[in-house]
């Protein structure tokens, strides 16, 4: 499961795979809706009477972007048929238009005709149902629409456009879709289908001996047939070409606020971090969603996805990109949570992109027992997250708009929500949605959240409530400290559960307990924060040669191996550059930044061909597992690189 290269502009976003095959399409939302679900839309290519789809086993890929930006650069090579191809994919910086230009390079010594061939394999609004595709001779283009989504699909070669096309039916009865009837060279040429449908259509040049040519396709994308037809009619005025120039030197400026003084990070970390900032933008809508993932394959392991906003990994995307100077890029996350907090003022487990509540495991009622079916700990990150924002960039409108639904309302909800008698924020899920209880992470995570609201309420000269934030943000810190702290494991508990009506100490070692550092409980040089991560750094790194670190003892989630003391999860980006942010922190000179410099290279080497980074590894052999990019672990990248370039800078001029 991956998504190899991935674009988007905060309106539209679009996933390709390993081949070069488009996979996904959100639009009008990033990650909602998705108008082809995780099929295939092909790229085939016939050579003088030999045809060939792209993820024939003969072709050879090396997939890169261009230099800081959102254009692809991808190489395909067919050393038999001798032909090699350069692929560059963007989406327009500010309209819902793709473009692919595929540069085709003749390694023979003769003149050859090539054709290429598109196919567009759409299911509209995330169905089959109802479509059509439909061949429109005004403006010679083929598109399909259902409702307000239409999809225009153009192109052209020295030798003219659309040279052949055809719809028809896909995935019904017989009909294997229209792809097929490419695979002789030549489409029938079928001019409207309905129903469960698809297209392709062709371009033809003529390649001289050891020369290249450029052929240019490109879809547009609206809520009706005059938006996209006047998308193709701006294509065609500007040229494909310098459009997508255009989308690499708005890209290559967009960077620009980014941190370049890096230290003695190595360049291939330089260009992940550069990458990941790129990355988390394609997986951020305009309106203020930042989505977990949109890697469809998910779909094969749970009939649900990752195309969702969760507040926590919204919070901390959030925080990495305002640490590095994006903070206009994030401010709407803020104003989406205050649209959808609930009345009680907590957020939901998790969102779809438009602001509806999005799918959830949380019951209400467990045993006879009510509950309720939150996360804590994303509501209190928002808050955690919007204060280290105005720190950094000090811009007090974005808080003070935000003042009453948004901070005060959450706030008011963490201080209430407490077991008295323990000082302690009363049970929820946990981070990783799978256990209720107390957790020190959610409790941590309290702790930052109530300081900060203590903070804006002084912002704002609300003293009363200041005070009462503060000290109840002190209660809990009391409360973690007698409860949660071990003294005979010399390290923090995973959390309290309730056993037989009393709470008992879950001892699970648990990388997430770095959040007693991350979120301003205890300083780094605590001995309990130092005790803590180290267990965490021993006890949970991944004894293989790929190395790592697990999310906790005994990980179940994609689960690779059951000798738990040799692998004790598969290795997590976002944990292991935990550790890698604590070391960080406690550095006291430039040498102790060594190991997390390593683990910044050891993140690098493990992504994929393009840098996109997944959620886990294979322990065994480092493969991705679950979902690719994951929003999350590209932050945390932004995140460790900026701290490891500011500490690197600091101890620089104590030396």
């Amino acid at each position: 499961m991956a998504r190899h290269l991935v674009v988007g502009n905060g309106k539209m976003l679009l996933n390709m795979d390993q081949h070069g095959f488009i996979r996904d399409i959100y639009y009008p939302y990033v990650g909602q809706l998705n108008h082809v679900g995780g099929h295939y839309c092909r790229v085939g290519i016939w050579v003088q009477g030999e045809f060939s789809w792209l993820d024939h086993a003969e072709w050879k890929f090396e997939h890169d972007y261009m230099e800081d930006s959102l254009v692809t650069n991808v190489i395909a090579r067919h050393d038999r048929l001798g032909i090699e191809l350069q692929i560059n994919d963007g989406i327009h910086q500010r309209e819902c238009i793709f473009i692919k230009q595929v540069t085709i390079r003749n390694h023979r010594d003769e003149a050859r005709e090539v054709r290429l061939f598109f196919h567009q394999d759409l299911m509209i609004e995330g169905t089959e149902v109802g479509d059509t595709a439909v061949y429109y001779p005004e403006n010679h283009t083929i598109y399909h629409y259902k409702r307000s989504n239409y999809f225009m699909f153009n192109g052209f070669s020295d030798e003219g456009g659309i040279l052949q096309y055809s719809t028809g039916v896909k995935r019904f009865n017989t009909a294997e879709g229209t792809w097929r009837d490419a695979e002789d060279g030549t489409l029938m040429g079928n001019t409207i289908a309905q129903g469960s449908v698809d297209s392709t259509l062709s371009f033809r040049t003529i390649v001289g001996a050891h020369s290249e040519k450029t052929i240019f396709y490109w879809m547009s994308i609206g809520p009706n047939l005059e938006e996209v037809k006047r998308l193709d009619q701006y294509v065609r005025e500007h040229h494909p070409e310098k459009l997508l120039s255009r989308v690499v030197v708005y890209w290559n400026h967009w960077l620009q606020r980014a941190e370049s003084d890096l230290g003695d990070l190595p360049n291939e970390v330089r260009k992940l971090f550069k990458l990941s900032l790129l990355l988390v933008r394609t997986q951020t809508d305009e309106k203020g969603a930042i989505l977990a993932a949109n890697d469809t394959d998910i779909l094969q392991y749970n009939r649900d996805h990752y195309s969702y906003m969760w507040p926590r990994d919204g919070a901390l995307v959030a925080d990495a990109m305002s640490l590095a100077g994006y903070q206009s890029m994030i401010a709407p996350f803020f104003q989406f949570c205050a649209n959808t907090i609930s009345s009680e003022g907590y957020l939901y487990h998790k969102y779809n992109p438009d602001g509806t509540v999005g799918s959830s495991w949380h019951p209400y009622i467990v045993q006879g027992s009510r509950r309720l079916p939150i996360q804590e700990d994303e509501t209190a990150l928002v808050l955690f997250a919007l204060w280290q924002d105005y720190s950094r960039h000090q811009v007090i409108e974005l808080p003070q708009g935000l003042y009453t639904k948004l901070i005060r309302k959450a706030a008011n909800f963490l201080s209430s929500y407490i077991e008295e008698d323990m000082n302690l924020p009363k049970p929820s899920y946990d981070l990783w949605e799978e256990r209720y209880g107390i957790w020190t992470y959610t409790v941590a995570s309290v702790y930052g959240g109530l300081i900060s609201a203590a903070s804006f309420t002084d912002l704002f000269g609300d003293y009363e409530r200041s005070d009462h934030y503060r000290s109840t943000a002190e209660r809990v810190k009391r409360g973690m400290l007698e409860h949660l702290w071990d003294e005979e494991a010399g390290r923090f508990a995973r959390g309290l559960v309730m056993k037989d009506n009393v709470w008992v100490k879950d001892m699970t070692l648990e990388s997430s307990m770095f959040g007693i550092l991350d979120f301003g409980v205890l300083p780094v040089d605590d001995h309990r924060v130092q005790k803590t991560m180290l267990a965490i750094k021993q006890g949970l790194q991944v004894k293989t040669e790929i190395g790592g670190i697990a999310r906790y003892m005994n990980d179940y989630y994609f689960q690779q191996s059951g000798d738990i003391e040799r692998i004790p999860g598969n290795p997590w980006i976002i944990c292991t550059l935990w550790v890698a942010n604590f070391e960080i922190e406690s550095a006291k000179t430039i040498a102790d930044l060594e190991s997390p410099r390593r683990t910044l290279e050891w993140v690098s080497q493990h992504s994929l061909s393009s840098g996109v980074l997944p959620e886990q590894l294979n322990p065994f052999d480092g493969t991705p597992l679950s979902v690719a990019p994951l929003t999350w672990s590209h932050a945390t990248v932004v995140q460790s690189v900026c701290k490891y370039a500011a500490k690197y800078k600091q101890l620089s001029q104590t030396v």
